[in-house]
């Protein structure tokens, strides 16, 4: 095996977890407390969440509602795309703008495994694809990944060595599907152009390129025998096509989350934890398209506002807990202050920023007071 790093997978890489991971108990009186000494004032902070569906989500809305005083404002769609059209509300509601975007991956502490997330209310307290709709978006991919990793073979017939490529992925016409880069993968002529030295019923034969042999690296040859690539079909050897339907603009079947995933595919299919890489990715683009939109907003002029974002990692309960143990991986940051200026912190810095704040909120709210309080207030009657 080999390893390269590419633009995708540098940015990637750029993505720290261990040493950057906040237990959201933690997190929210650290991240309202360095709100504070930018000047943002108690009792006037409009937090607002972009958070994905999934009821994991809950436990983090009611600790940012203890440490803010006040319920966020939704501004989430499934699988933690920002509704960007809702800036203007949310400008509405508040002096102090805060919007914490956060995609998810479940996380199972008995077996290590990102991706999964026990369900309490079910029977039998199943696990299951978390976040679902990440995973219901990369179901094709891995499918088609898995195909053309059982469909390409290495074999040696004398000195040659080759590869055999079933002749659906050979298929340029195709509108969508795993394409592969075949001028990293088998010998070109002077011209560029590749040329099978044996045509099978249902695939071609070439002579693999010096490039590719260089990347199997310590590969066994076995002769004539036929061996499947494999996990040796690594990102920088395909991409992949998708016709994702943009007229499609309702909350459950947005395509945004897909467009976000489409171009770094290829690094998310062939990863030890598909969705915990997808999640990070998605939590990447949507912190990139999302601060221009919120510098455009004019709802914002005037006011302080700070939009992070991060990843949410939901620990599965315990025997005896209600909530997930979930962590937040801040990413980014775009701070604004009332005269329009504003500055941007990268992981490290934001960390660190964090890291010096006190955790403890003097300024939180006691919720069950505060329930208690509404249960016995007096009566309201309404007149229609």
């Amino acid at each position: 095996m080999y390893s390269s790093i590419t633009s995708f997978g540098a940015s990637l890489a750029d993505f720290q977890i261990n040493g950057a991971m906040f237990r959201y108990s933690i997190f929210v009186p650290k991240f309202y407390n360095w709100c504070k000494s930018l000047g943002f004032e108690a009792g006037k902070i409009m937090p607002s969440r972009a958070f994905c569906s999934d009821e994991s989500q809950g436990y983090p809305i009611i600790l940012i509602t203890k440490h803010f005083g006040t319920f966020p404002f939704n501004h989430g769609r499934v699988g933690g795309i920002v509704a960007t059209d809702r800036h203007g509300p949310h400008a509405e509601h508040g002096q102090d703008m805060v919007i914490i975007q956060a995609s998810h991956v479940g996380y199972d502490d008995s077996s290590h495994h990102f991706g999964c997330y026990k369900r309490l209310q079910t029977s039998s307290h199943d696990n299951s694809p978390s976040c679902g709709k990440v995973h219901a978006v990369l179901s094709w991919y891995i499918n088609e990944y898995n195909f053309a990793k059982d469909n390409i073979y290495l074999s040696q017939n004398g000195k040659d060595r080759l590869i055999t490529i079933d002749n659906q992925l050979l298929n340029e016409n195709r509108e969508e599907g795993l394409f592969l880069h075949l001028e990293r993968i088998v010998e070109v002529d002077e011209n560029g152009e590749t040329h099978p030295i044996k045509t099978l019923s249902t695939a071609k034969s070439y002579r693999v390129s010096s490039r590719f042999q260089k990347m199997l690296g310590d590969f066994e040859w076995q002769g004539s025998k036929r061996q499947k690539i494999g996990d040796r079909l690594v990102p920088e050897l395909f991409q992949f096509k998708r016709i994702i339907d943009e007229t499609i603009t309702d909350m459950e079947n947005d395509r945004f989350l897909e467009k976000n995933l489409l171009n770094p595919m290829p690094w998310i299919v062939t990863s030890p934890a598909p969705l915990l890489m997808a999640a990070q990715v998605n939590t990447q683009v949507e912190f990139d398209r999302t601060f221009r939109t919120i510098a455009k907003e004019h709802g914002y002029r005037g006011k302080k506002l700070v939009f992070i974002a991060g990843l949410n990692i939901d620990i599965s309960p315990q025997p005896g807990q209600l909530f997930p143990l979930t962590k937040f991986v801040p990413w980014a940051a775009y701070v604004q202050d009332r005269d329009d200026s504003f500055f941007t912190l990268e992981q490290q810095e934001l960390v660190d920023i964090l890291n010096r704040q006190s955790s403890e909120n003097a300024d939180q709210i006691d919720l069950e007071d505060a329930i208690h309080k509404m249960g016995v207030a007096k009566e309201v009657k309404v007149f229609v």
